[in-house]
Parts: structure tokens; C-alpha cells; sequence
């Protein structure tokens, strides 16, 4: 299986990684076919994404699109992370072995579902549209 030079960069030197100290959202998605865990911590003020980190269990790939993922959204407002997609995250590494693309799935769903629990616990799921695993892509084990 080859990689490229951006996923080894985000899996051997993986930004943003550990518990942040201060955080006001956390979520944690898993993929039960493969065993990836993916749990994201986020500090958002005044709905813009102040800091964010991951801790993940898994492979290379899940390691590397957790990464990219927190850097892509880092300082973004809650409307534009939401619109972050496993599509982008693959692009911003530079491609993923088709057998591994589930991982950005799974980077996605992390990202949604923080955001999702900050809209929850501050009474303000309504005001977004979060976007959820409708199971379409048989990379996961969500009902279809």
C-alpha cells in the first residue's frame, strides 16, 4: 500500500494531538469493521473553532486524517467546518488508497459530531443542518 509523502508527514508528525486542556466540545466516532477510534476536543468562542485535538486508535491513515482534519477547520467558523468533507481531507493529503478512505469518513463524522455536541449543550441544534452517516458508503457498520 503506498502513501503519500503528505499522509507520512501527518502520521509521523500528527498536528494538533492529546487532550486539550480547556475544550467545550467532544465527540468520539469508531468504525467497528476496522477498529479506528477517533475522539476530537474542540474550544469554540463566539462559534469560531479557537483550538481543537484528537486522540486516535488506529492505522496510519486514520492518524493522518484526524490531523489533516484539525488543521483544516482550526480558526474556522462552526458554518464553515460543517461544510468539511472526507473529499477535502483525501485532497489535502493528496490521495488515500481506496481501502482506506473510510478513515476520512471517519475524520468527517468526528468534526460533525463535536460541533453537534457544542450546538447541543448550548441549545442551538436547530439553528445548523449536520449533515449525519446515512450508511451510504458501506464504510462503516451504520444501519443502511
Amino acid at each position: 500500500m503506498q502513501y503519500t509523502k503528505k499522509v507520512m508527514d501527518h502520521f509521523s508528525n500528527p498536528r494538533n494531538v492529546g487532550e486539550l486542556e480547556k475544550y467545550n466540545a467532544v465527540a468520539e466516532v469508531g468504525n467497528a469493521k476496522c477498529g479506528d477510534i477517533m475522539k476530537m476536543y474542540l474550544y469554540i468562542e463566539d462559534d469560531i473553532i479557537k483550538d481543537i485535538s484528537f486522540k486516535t486508535f488506529g492505522c496510519g491513515a486514520a492518524i493522518a486524517t484526524s490531523s489533516m482534519a484539525t488543521e483544516l477547520i482550526k480558526g474556522k467558523s462552526i458554518k464553515e467546518a460543517l461544510k468539511l468533507t472526507n473529499k477535502a481531507v483525501v485532497e489535502a493529503l493528496e490521495g488515500l488508497p481506496p481501502v482506506k478512505l473510510h478513515c476520512s469518513v471517519l475524520a468527517e463524522e468526528a468534526v460533525r459530531a463535536a460541533i453537534l455536541d457544542y450546538l447541543k449543550k448550548n441549545g442551538r441544534e436547530e439553528e445548523f443542518e449536520i449533515k449525519k452517516c446515512n450508511g451510504c458508503c458501506k464504510a462503516c457498520d451504520h444501519a443502511h
